[in-house]
């Protein structure tokens, strides 16, 4: 049987109001709300972390299949944008900005390092999410 592997464990510690402080391994950061929502603007809401972890790990993702296939890559930038419907995005679009030249390869590298990228491998499988009262 193959061994399971986990990501580290990611804490969210509430602080009142629309606040949390969210710690995994060595490394903290804040999550709030902006004032419109109740909030007092501490730190990204929760969709822009999920954006945020969509459009870096998507850029690594690019740079690692460059890197693999001996492309060499400009600086550029992905961008992460979504829909909201509801309490859900209803779509996510990734914009990629290259700063120099465009390799000849460049919408392969866009196919290949979208079957790399566990975040958005994740999101376009729904995994099963579960909640439980840890006593």
């Amino acid at each position: 049987m193959a061994e399971i592997k986990r990501t580290p464990p990611v804490e969210a510690r509430w602080l009142g109001g629309y606040r949390a402080s969210v710690s995994t391994r060595h490394f903290t950061v804040q999550v709030d709300e902006p004032p419109s929502a109740g909030g007092s603007d501490a730190g990204p809401m929760p969709t822009e972390y999920l954006l945020i972890s969509l459009a870096s790990c998507f850029a690594l993702a690019i740079a690692h299949v460059a890197r693999r296939d001996g492309v060499e890559l400009s600086p550029f930038s992905v961008t992460a944008q979504g829909t909201y419907d509801g309490p859900c995005l209803s779509d996510v679009e990734l914009s990629v900005r290259l700063e120099g030249p465009r390799p000849p390869v460049m919408d392969e590298l866009l196919v290949k390092a979208r079957r790399v990228c566990y975040v958005s491998n994740t999101l376009a499988r729904q995994p099963t999410l579960t909640a439980h009262i840890v006593e």
